[in-house]
C-alpha cells in the first residue's frame, strides 16, 4: 500500500448531519475513532462522512452513516437500533466491514500478475512440477 500524503480521519472527514447537532461531533468522533486505521489510505481532501439521525430517541429512529471517497461509489450504512450508542456502532462496524470488502474486490488476489510471468520454454522448474522433472530423467 503506498503511503498517503494527508491520510483521512475521522475527526478530520466526519460532519453531523439531521438530528444531531454540533456539540455531538465530538462525541461521535470518539464513537468512530476505529474507522481512522481503515480510511488512512485515502487522502484526506478526498474523503467525506456524514451521520444523520432520524426520529432521534424516539422509537423507530434511523441512524445513517454515509462514505464518499473519490473514485469509488458511495457507501451508505443504516441502523434501527433503539439506542444510539448501539446505532452508532452498527454503522461504523457496518462501514468497516464494507470498505473492506470493497478493499479486497479491487487488489489482485495472492499477486496474480506475478504468476502469471511465462516461464521461457525448454526450461522446467522441479519446484513447480516433480513429476513432470521424474518423467523427463526416467
Amino acid at each position: 500500500m503506498s503511503a498517503v500524503a494527508n491520510p483521512a480521519t475521522v475527526a478530520e472527514c466526519l460532519r453531523v448531519g439531521a438530528g444531531f447537532s454540533q456539540g455531538d461531533r465530538n462525541w461521535i468522533a470518539e464513537q468512530f475513532a476505529t474507522l481512522d486505521a481503515r480510511l488512512a489510505g485515502f487522502h484526506a481532501d478526498a474523503t467525506e462522512l456524514e451521520v444523520s439521525v432520524k426520529d432521534r430517541e424516539a422509537r423507530g429512529q434511523k441512524v445513517t452513516l454515509e462514505c464518499w471517497i473519490a473514485g469509488r461509489q458511495k457507501i451508505v450504512t443504516t441502523s434501527a437500533e433503539e439506542d444510539l450508542h448501539a446505532a452508532l456502532n452498527d454503522v461504523r462496524d457496518d462501514l468497516r466491514r464494507r470498505l473492506n470488502d470493497a478493499k479486497t474486490r479491487q487488489e489482485p488476489r495472492h499477486n496474480k500478475h506475478l504468476r502469471d510471468v511465462p516461464q521461457p520454454q525448454g526450461e522446467v522448474d522441479e519446484s513447480e512440477d516433480p513429476a513432470r522433472a521424474d518423467a523427463e530423467t526416467a
